[in-house]
């Protein structure tokens, strides 16, 4: 099926209906995205614990449609506004989608990588070396397949300084990559937290395909046990969001424990370690390493 994507802008308070009504008549998919992404007007949309999940979409948003390219896209937009009662949203952008094998080409992006001890293997690869240690990650919907600067950072992290038999916070967990890896590199208490259920189920199930003996659950399942700490709390998100989740993945460091925090640009480092040197003035912070612009911070909390 040739497809064809329309790009609109459309208001916070819009979206929900919009992406209904437009999934109802017909179109493939659709995709929201912050529209001030890696600007000073970028939008933190993340939930904290024990607060109720944030509304749908951003300041400005940018709202990727697909559709069948036989579909008449004026008329369809036409008819949803005015089911709505809204105006019609203009067209920022129109291109046609190439028909071709989208899960053979989802696939080909990402192949074996080694970092350290450990091979990150998508589920659809045979290792490279049986003998080695390897992960088997399938990422469904969910982020992390070892390919991102962000994360080979943290898996570097891990490779060089997880002590055996640690406990392990991994939050913003995505496909799990991370808590897995520290499962399978000797951490003997490693718990997964991610505002998504299909990511949840997804790392789950990368878990018991590896063996690994890893627990997960949702901002609101951690904060039933507020005073709950770890020797190692690991979050692989964005810069603001980041910031904003300093009060809660500090208070679960335990005294001597270590933070680990990805997902930063070089030019967000200084803000972040500022945010957590405000919330935590015992934490000791710098920036682990550095990879395609992109940082790891590390902090050691004092004793």
């Amino acid at each position: 099926m040739a497809l064809t994507e329309i790009q609109l802008e459309l208001a916070a308070d819009h979206l929900e209906l919009w992406s209904e009504a437009m999934l109802a008549a017909g179109a493939v998919s659709v995709a929201i995205e912050d529209a001030d992404v890696d600007t000073e007007g970028e939008t933190a949309a993340y939930g904290e614990p024990g607060l109720p999940p944030p509304e749908l979409g951003w300041r400005n948003n940018r709202v990727s449609v697909l559709l069948d390219d036989t579909i008449d896209i004026g008329g369809l937009l036409e008819s949803v506004s005015r089911s709505l009662g809204h105006g019609t949203p203009a067209i920022l952008h129109r291109r046609p989608v190439e028909d071709r094998d989208w899960v053979r080409q989802t696939q080909s992006q990402f192949a074996p990588i080694s970092i350290g001890r450990i091979w990150i293997v998508p589920s659809w690869h045979e290792p490279p070396d049986p003998s080695a240690c390897n992960v088997r990650i399938d990422p469904g919907i969910a982020f992390g397949t070892g390919t991102h600067p962000t994360t080979r950072l943290c898996l570097a992290w891990l490779d060089e300084h997880l002590a055996p038999g640690s406990s392990v916070l991994d939050y913003g967990c995505g496909s799990g990559i991370l808590s897995i890896c520290a499962a399978v590199l000797g951490a003997a208490d490693v718990l997964g937290v991610d505002i998504d259920p299909q990511a949840l189920a997804t790392a789950r199930s990368n878990a018991e395909r590896n063996g690994a003996r890893a627990q997960y659950t949702s901002p609101e399942g951690l904060a039933v046990d507020r005073s709950r700490q770890f020797d190692l709390v690991l979050a692989n998100i964005l810069a603001n969001p980041i910031v904003l989740l300093a009060p809660t993945l500090t208070r679960h460091v335990r005294p001597g424990g270590s933070i680990v925090l990805s997902g930063i640009l070089e030019r967000q480092a200084g803000a972040v370690m500022d945010a957590y040197r405000r919330t935590d003035p015992s934490l000791q912070l710098s920036v682990f390493g550095k990879d395609e612009g992109w940082v790891a911070i590390v902090g050691a909390r004092g004793i």
